[in-house]
């Protein structure tokens, strides 16, 4: 690599990794301001909820480190417009296309490491933010809900895998749970058992749930068939699929590995099924990471494009430039997601967008 090269990434390389930090915590308060707050307000342990905090980091570099890769890419070239290096290396015969080396060679490192993240560390990352999740829940009840209702007035408290509902009616003090409710439900149906118990506590140290003063009621076709009434029993919910925000539903389908990915699709596809979710989901695994290349190419085009008109790009400019891609890309994978247009365009739009912006910007500034 050319002396000229190593110094256009040794002005970037320091700004990617300051766009890159900050954008990382911007990601992790907008996914987390509404959950922070309230597990700490309700008294869930500092040192879990910065677990869940720090589990979120994978995912945030993922999907920032194309964006920041922009960011700093505008940012140094600006610089070095401003202070007329370039109009110095261009007048010492380096051409202009000279730029797109080092910085597309950055992008393409950028593009490799947020595939390996994604693919690699998110979906581990996922399934471990999960497990913290529940920890929370056994270590605090209380954290549960933040405030949701069943239509008879109780908090949902838990969902297990056999389809147990368990729901308080209050959480006292010390985790004391009272005016426990859980239904065995029977798929569109009357419940076929309820267990109602005045107090309960999830035991220290394990997922079993100790009840007190209860009463254990059979039905068939909607009449109790039989009445049992305890003193003290235990509920096992080590299958507890409870979440503090997905309500116990499955991973969404861009956190699971690819592999496993691509089986659903392909069994989905071979049964006519429609899964627009998992579809744009397939395609965002290559389009995200690829989304590096793509605004490296289009950062160069548009530093070129200014230092030929004579115009400089200064820190709003980039903040405006990297807000756009964002929503861009927001809304087409919304779109996508929703089934309003095909997985492929929803995944690589934004990409095409950047590509065919800077291509425009390149030929621009060849008549000039």
């Amino acid at each position: 690599m050319k002396r000229f090269e190593r110094y256009v990434l040794a002005e970037i390389l320091p700004l990617l990794v300051g766009a890159l930090a900050s954008v990382i915590v911007l990601f992790v308060l907008a996914a987390l301001q509404e959950v922070i707050a309230p597990l700490l307000a309700k008294g869930a342990r500092p040192l879990l909820v910065a677990r869940v905090l720090a589990l979120n980091v994978p995912e945030a570099a993922a999907r920032a480190l194309p964006i920041a890769l922009m960011f700093a890419t505008l940012l140094g070239l600006s610089r070095l417009s401003s202070d007329s290096e370039l109009k110095a290396a261009l007048a010492s015969g380096i051409p202009a296309r000279r730029l797109y080396r080092p910085v597309l060679l950055l992008g393409l490192g950028v593009t490799v490491l947020a595939f390996l993240i994604g693919e690699g560390l998110l979906p581990r990352t996922k399934i471990e933010e999960r497990k913290v999740k529940q920890e929370i829940v056994f270590d605090n009840p209380r954290v549960i809900g933040l405030g949701a209702q069943e239509p008879g007035g109780q908090s949902l408290v838990l969902r297990d895998a056999l389809g147990r509902a368990i729901s308080v009616g209050e959480v006292r003090a010390g985790g004391e749970l009272r005016d426990l409710r859980i239904v065995t439900m029977q798929g569109g149906s009357v419940p076929r058992e309820v267990i109602t118990a005045r107090e309960g506590r999830l035991k220290s140290g394990s997922n079993v749930l100790e009840l007190q003063g209860g009463q254990r009621v059979t039905y068939q076709d909607g009449r109790p068939v039989t009445i049992l009434s305890f003193e003290r029993g235990t509920l096992p919910v080590q299958d507890v699929q409870a979440d503090l925000d997905t309500g116990g539903k499955a991973l969404k389908a861009n956190y699971l590995p690819l592999r496993e990915l691509l089986a659903r699709t392909n069994s989905y596809r071979q049964q006519h099924i429609q899964a627009p979710a998992e579809f744009t989901a397939l395609h965002q695994k290559f389009a995200e990471p690829l989304a590096a290349l793509a605004l490296a190419f289009f950062a160069v085009s548009l530093a070129v494009f200014t230092f030929q008109s004579g115009r400089d790009l200064g820190l709003v400019w980039a903040l405006l430039l990297a807000f756009a891609y964002y929503a861009t890309w927001s809304v087409f994978r919304i779109m996508g997601e929703n089934g309003a247009i095909p997985g492929v365009l929803a995944a690589y739009a934004p990409d095409l967008i950047a590509v065919v912006a800077g291509a425009v910007l390149l030929k621009l500034a060849g008549r000039r």
